[in-house]
């Protein structure tokens, strides 16, 4: 962690790759000033205003919600999906995760099914186009109650809904 919490300098390995046909490579980048209140993505977008006041191209990456929900900000951080911390999305990754002058490693999640648009940006429609057909929430066909407040769990349905989470 940065630990006084004064700015950071940071050297960023970045992938980069025109579109779906390039083959891509890694490009060095040097992120200045960087807040450990920050999250991941605010630093990119920092790196990115420089990047565009050099007249170059700015990192492409997804960032749809910026809330941990909606997992379109999936990087891979030194290796890790996501970065260092567990069940944390890069959109909610803060910079304090890291120290004055760390070097980070950030390239797109890749899979077979998702394949690279470009730079960190991968194709998540078949994702998308599955999660549609399954329903990935509760349907309940039940009136709502007379009072129209929420329908309330029990205990016991709660417990039943968290062991198979």
């Amino acid at each position: 962690m940065s630990g006084n919490g004064k700015s950071m300098n940071l050297t960023l390995h970045v992938w980069r790759q025109r579109n779906a046909a390039d083959k891509g490579r890694f490009v060095t980048y040097q992120a200045r000033s960087v807040s450990p209140d920050m999250s991941f993505l605010e630093m990119l977008d920092v790196v990115n205003d420089e990047l565009t006041q050099k007249g170059e191209e700015p990192i492409a990456f997804d960032h749809d919600c910026r809330e941990g929900i909606c997992g379109t900000c999936s990087l891979v951080v030194n290796g890790k999906a996501h970065g260092p911390r567990t069940r944390t999305t890069a959109c909610q990754l803060h910079m304090r995760t890291f120290r004055q002058g760390d070097t980070l490693v950030i390239e797109p999640w890749r899979a077979k099914a998702f394949p690279v648009i470009k730079d960190l940006i991968v194709d998540m429609d078949p994702f998308f186009d599955n999660y549609k057909k399954v329903l990935p929430y509760l349907i309940n066909d039940s009136p709502l109650p007379a009072d129209g407040r929420e329908r309330l769990q029990s205990p016991e349905q709660r417990a039943r809904f968290d062991d198979t989470t």
